[in-house]
């Protein structure tokens, strides 16, 4: 993923594989980062990224 790329819900939501509700619970909780553009949510991608890492880090312990 390139860190600079700005995804929105659905590409962020392929990209984790995971369902729409999903993804708002990690953004209303602030495990994953996203900034609002006008009305227009969006997730860098290196959040995706870091959120991954974290997780893998915790699975490892």
């Amino acid at each position: 993923m390139r860190g600079d790329e700005l995804l929105t819900v659905p590409e962020a939501m392929a990209r984790l594989k995971i369902g729409r509700s999903a993804l708002y619970d990690l953004l209303r909780t602030r495990r994953l980062a996203s900034l609002t553009i006008s009305r227009a949510r969006r997730i860098p991608a290196h959040a995706l990224d870091d959120y991954v890492q974290r997780h893998l880090e915790q699975a490892s312990r």
